[in-house]
Formats: structure tokens, C-alpha cells, sequence
């Protein structure tokens, strides 16, 4: 099929593109890689009579670390020079793998970091690294610019906090702990597939040996797991962290006994649906499965 007929447009300013969107007598969608909005449009499950291309404007097109040390990607930078920007690799290394996880090169070569955040597909690697990673979003439009976390930020499938009128301009990733280690793994069909559940997981190591006392308080020991985040994709219409799986790994070696822990907890918690791709029991224990490797790899990297 072919997409209904709609105007294109290229504004070269931020406040361009917005006064495009704000605009109630036409339907404007924003189009940066076009790998999702195209197939829609083809398939004309979208019909928008404007698309806004924002390629064009320089201040979306920057990856930069701040003062405050966070990492900050503009709405047009490409999955591929994020994925192979220095600075992302060294310092949000579960970025650049979950970037390398996306379809195949050439989707990663035009499809954007932003774009898959606010297309926000359940089954998606992006919107899991960013909540596993704690991340924050810019959303600006005729009401000025918000910040919204990533925990508040998808809200149903292919559904975000952006409103119709708005546009996500960045995502910002808060530097990671020292001492922290990280995994991200996902099952799929075929290479390139949308997988069928994956996990993103942060383990943050304490000080410390391995073996030592507690610190006062009853925090965990020295050489133990201090933190953790644990998210859940493809089982259910948003990323879910599952906060019962963290506390099974805090304050332990993430040996053995705190991985099967881990692994019950995530069997528990996780309640996904039967598709056309998988049963529900199928995807549950596939993230168990996901989740047991994730925490041998994560805390071998712990450093």
C-alpha cells in the first residue's frame, strides 16, 4: 500500500517546527528516521496531513556530556553514531548494546534514538535501557519546555507523555556509579526480530572487597550488590522494573542462590499476555532465563 497524500515540510528553527505542530487545523506527525512512521504511513495506519521533518534544525543534531556529567541526544541523532560515539561506549556502555540489539544496521543507520523512545514499542530495547538507566526526557511545545522522567514517561503501547503538540528534543542519561556493572540480553525468533521479552540490568557494587562487614545501618557489605535495576521488556505494554528482583540481589555475590531468587521473583512478578509470537508462560520464563545470565554478566563487569 501507499500512504494517503500529506504535505512535507523542513523547519530550520525548534520554534518553527513546534508553531508546525501547534497548528489545529492540520495533523502534523513528526518524522526524524522514519523507521517506524513510514511503515505506518504506508500501511496507513497513520494519516497525518503534515509530516515535520526536524533533521534540519542544528541544536536536536548534538551528542554532548554536560557539566553535571549527564549524556544528553538530541531528537535527530541517528542509533548508529550514538552507538559508536566514544563517550556513550565508555560511560552508558548498556546504551550502545541495547542500540546494537536494533533490527539490522541499516535501520540503526536512519532510525533515531529519540524516534524509538517516542514511538514507544513495548518490545522496543530503548525505552527499557532508559528506564534501567534512569533517564530523563525534554519534551517542548507551545507551553514551553518540561522535563519527565522515564519512569513516568511511557504510558501504554505506542503511547508516551508527549502530547500531539509537543516533541521530545533530548534524552538525557545520568552519569553511572562508579563501581556498577551492566547486562542487556533479549530472546528473539530471528536476528533482527522484535525480541520476545528482554531485561536490562544495572548492578552497582559496593566498596570493597568482597566478604566484608556490613556497614552501619544494616546497608549492604562491602563487595555486595549496593543497588540494582532490573527492567522487563516485551512483558507488558510498558518497561517494567520489578523492584522484588532488586531486592533479591541487594546485599549479596549475585551468586547462585541470589540469581534464583532473582529469577522466582521475576516468575512471579511478571503477568504478560499470549500472542500470535509467544505464550505468556513462554515469555515468563524466558526473562527468567534472560535475567540468570544477566546477573553473572553484570556482576563480572562490576568494577
Amino acid at each position: 500500500m501507499k500512504p494517503t497524500s500529506f504535505d512535507y515540510t523542513a523547519p530550520r528553527t525548534l520554534g518553527e517546527a513546534v508553531a508546525l505542530l501547534a497548528d489545529e487545523e492540520r495533523d502534523a506527525k513528526v518524522v526524524a528516521g522514519g523507521q517506524s512512521l513510514i511503515p505506518m504511513l504506508n500501511m496507513r495506519l497513520a494519516r497525518p496531513e503534515v509530516l515535520v521533518d526536524i533533521t534540519r534544525i542544528p541544536e536536536l543534531d548534538g551528542i554532548r556530556v554536560g557539566e553535571d556529567g549527564c549524556l544528553r541526544i538530541g531528537a535527530a541523532v541517528r542509533q548508529a553514531r550514538a552507538a559508536a560515539d566514544p563517550a556513550v561506549r565508555e560511560g552508558w556502555p548498556l546504551l550502545a548494546a541495547a542500540i546494537g540489539h536494533i533490527g539490522h544496521p541499516q535501520i540503526r543507520n536512519r532510525g533515531t534514538v529519540c524516534g524509538s523512545l517516542a514511538h514507544h514499542d513495548p518490545a522496543a530495547e530503548l525505552p527499557a535501557a532508559a528506564l534501567a538507566l534512569d533517564a530523563r526526557f525534554t519534551v517542548t511545545g507551545p507551553r514551553g519546555t518540561r522535563t519527565v522522567a522515564a519512569a513516568d514517561f511511557f504510558v501504554a503501547t505506542f503511547s508516551t507523555a508527549v502530547e500531539a503538540d509537543e516533541l521530545l528534543t533530548e534524552a538525557v542519561f545520568p552519569p553511572q556509579p562508579a563501581g556498577h556493572g551492566w547486562a542487556f540480553g533479549e530472546l528473539t525468533r530471528r536476528h533482527g526480530d522484535f525480541a520476545t521479552v528482554g531485561v536490562a540490568l544495572v548492578l552497582e557494587r559496593g566498596a570493597g572487597p568482597g566478604g566484608g562487614a556490613r556497614p552501619e545501618g544494616g546497608g549492604p557489605a562491602a563487595g555486595t550488590v549496593r543497588r540494582a535495576r532490573a527492567v522487563f521488556s516485551g512483558a507488558a505494554p510498558v518497561p517494567l522494573r520489578l523492584p522484588a528482583v532488586e531486592d533479591a540481589l541487594v546485599g549479596t555475590d549475585a551468586g547462585p542462590e541470589a540469581r534464583a531468587a532473582a529469577a522466582r521473583a521475576a516468575l512471579a512478578g511478571l503477568t504478560p499476555s499470549d500472542d500470535v509470537h509467544a505464550t505468556a508462560e513462554y515469555r515468563r520464563e524466558g526473562a527468567a532465563h534472560l535475567l540468570v545470565r544477566a546477573c553473572t554478566t553484570a556482576w563480572e563487569r562490576c568494577r
